[in-house]
């Protein structure tokens, strides 16, 4: 929260000015104080140990469970106070101001959640009553929605406003995110449940399978950061090879998300394009250096070499299970409209979508980055090159989505590649990813 814009200020000074609002209306002489106490302690010690998701700096509390407790059993204003112990919480215990703003970010929360409660006529029946599924479970699930999303666009306001995420990127996201609070929030009902049962014992019960839960989703997020791993490990392999292609990879993998989520692909469709725009060209660890780094004219056996690239690349990565989908970009992504591309000669819509997305992001930066033999062409004509393309090369789809989306979030070319000195770096002339250098075919 270091270096907050006024604009920042201003809006945590007001979130808090309304949280303290909000534990005003507590009426602290008919609340069941030993329930406060009890839940206020089970929402500092689950906070205290956030749950990781596969979504970068994301962090779920696991506080969410009591806070949504705390509406049944304590209304509005006892669910406001106890959101408000996130002040004194564990976690970021060497940011004040944070602390400050997460206290009165969950006093909000949980006040609006117990005002939804209420006004969908909630009341706190015990389990097994006849009436409980009507007043308890019903207004509880607007409750929960209520708690969430008010805890999250709160957390979007002050991201936005000091300016720490972009709009796109938390909606891209949000999903995610929501869908762990609202998971973790279905253990305030069991809690709300049990209650009625054996009492503030109910907290202590929860627990356990409350932690288990978030040890699931800690197993899920390392799994995620392993793949992560696996893919740059191909990635930096592919890239030793040649200097002047350091990072393309990556941005390929980037090129092809914008353009994915520019046509409104799924989430999970978005992250397997993600993988195969990294891995597009594992496969040249099958082709012989001298074959890619050669500056003369290629045998057509040296280019029957290349042109499997995308087959051995296939080939390496087939067998890890996570890909999937990314596999046919990967295996197509040099295919073209007029079927005169290869491995196959696939042509149309014969060619899987995620090919034709790689196909327009692989291209540009090719286009627009450095190599010996020439320097990088102005994103100008690599635009026009691509409109050239269209429907003849690339998609025309693809091709749109993809400036429209360059419009929109720009495109930082690559910075100059500087060889080590004592390394003796050969450079191909020939580049089969730039579709304004036709590659050379030695006659015999």
């Amino acid at each position: 929260m270091r270096g907050l814009p006024p604009a920042a200020w201003a809006y945590v000074s007001v979130v808090v000015a309304l949280a303290a609002a909000a534990i005003g209306t507590a009426p602290l002489a008919d609340l069941d104080l030993r329930a406060l106490a009890v839940l206020a302690a089970l929402f500092l010690i689950c906070d205290s140990a956030p749950a990781k998701l596969n979504v970068e700096r994301a962090r779920v509390s696991l506080g969410y469970a009591a806070g949504l407790a705390s509406v049944v059993w304590l209304g509005a204003g006892g669910a406001a106070l106890v959101g408000a112990t996130a002040i004194v919480t564990g976690q970021r215990f060497f940011a004040p101001v944070k602390r400050l703003f997460n206290g009165a970010q969950f006093a909000l929360s949980g006040y609006a959640a117990g005002m939804v409660f209420a006004a969908l006529g909630g009341d706190r029946y015990p389990p097994g009553h006849e009436q409980w599924v009507e007043q308890v479970i019903g207004p509880f699930l607007g409750a929960l929605v209520t708690f969430v999303t008010v805890n999250l666009l709160l957390m979007a306001g002050i991201l936005l406003i000091s300016r720490q995420a972009t709009g796109q990127e938390l909606l891209h996201e949000s999903g995610e995110l929501a869908v762990g609070c609202l998971g973790y929030g279905m253990f305030g009902l069991l809690i709300a449940g049990l209650w009625g049962a054996v009492g503030p014992f109910s907290a202590v019960l929860v627990l356990l399978p409350l932690f288990i839960a978030r040890w699931a989703l800690a197993q899920t997020h390392a799994q995620q950061q392993a793949h992560a791993a696996t893919l740059a490990a191909l990635c930096q392999a592919v890239e030793t090879k040649d200097y002047y292609t350091r990072g393309h990879s990556e941005r390929v993998s980037r090129g092809s998300v914008m353009i994915a989520q520019e046509i409104g692909m799924r989430p999970d469709r978005v992250e397997a394009i993600r993988y195969a725009g990294m891995l597009h060209d594992v496969g040249k660890l099958g082709v012989p250096t001298k074959v890619l780094q050669k500056d003369g004219p290629l045998t057509e056996e040296e280019f029957a070499a290349i042109q499997l690239h995308p087959m051995r690349g296939l080939e390496i990565v087939r067998e890890i299970g996570f890909l999937d989908e990314a596999l046919a970009g990967i295996m197509h992504h040099h295919e073209r409209m007029n079927g005169r591309g290869y491995p196959m000669g696939l042509a149309g819509d014969e060619i899987p979508e995620f090919a034709r997305v790689i196909s327009v992001a692989d291209a540009f930066d090719s286009m627009t980055s450095n190599r010996s033999y020439r320097a990088a062409r102005s994103k100008e004509e690599a635009i026009e090159e691509l409109r050239r393309g269209a429907g003849d090369h690339f998609d025309p789809v693809m091709v749109e989505a993809f400036l429209r989306a360059l419009e929109r979030h720009g495109w930082e070319p690559p910075e100059p590649v500087v060889p080590p000195e004592d390394d003796v770096v050969e450079t191909t002339q020939q580049d089969h990813d730039d579709p304004s250098m036709p590659i050379k075919i030695a006659k015999s």
